[in-house]
């Protein structure tokens, strides 16, 4: 696997080339929050080098990242759970959607797609602030 694909976002985002709201890093894998949230706190967790699918990612490391990010999500944000979602057709990076679920989200028992929302700047600075901390906690 290359380190980085040329023209790749995910890669430009692990490469610190795109700026993005840091919640997790250890040497392997970055997360960081997605700017089309579903809910608060939704996290897209990737692999620092390309791979082009979650099945090519050695599986323990990274299931072992997300879990430390899920945990994080909830100390840091109170969420009741986390739903874990793999989709990789927007960007062929890569990618775990971790999105915190809360009562009353407006989800009910799956992801609603469509329910995306809007938080301003600041708001994505605090909640990457408060992730970070309780991720290294």
């Amino acid at each position: 696997m290359p380190a980085e694909k040329a023209g790749c976002i995910f890669c430009r985002i692990a490469s610190g080339e795109i700026p993005c709201h840091t919640v997790y890093e250890d040497a392997e894998f970055l997360g960081f929050l997605d700017i089309r949230p579903h809910n608060p706190g939704h996290v897209l967790l990737i692999p620092k080098r390309h791979y082009r699918w979650v099945d090519d990612v050695p599986p323990q490391e990274y299931f072992t990242a997300a879990q430390r990010v899920s945990r994080a999500l909830k100390k840091a944000l109170g969420a009741f759970s986390v739903t874990y979602l793999t989709l990789g057709f927007e960007v062929e990076h890569a990618h775990l959607h971790l999105i915190p679920r809360f009562e009353g989200d407006g989800h009910g028992g799956f992801i609603d797609w469509k329910n995306v929302k809007s938080l301003p700047d600041a708001e994505m600075k605090r909640i990457a602030g408060l992730v970070l901390k309780a991720a290294r906690d």
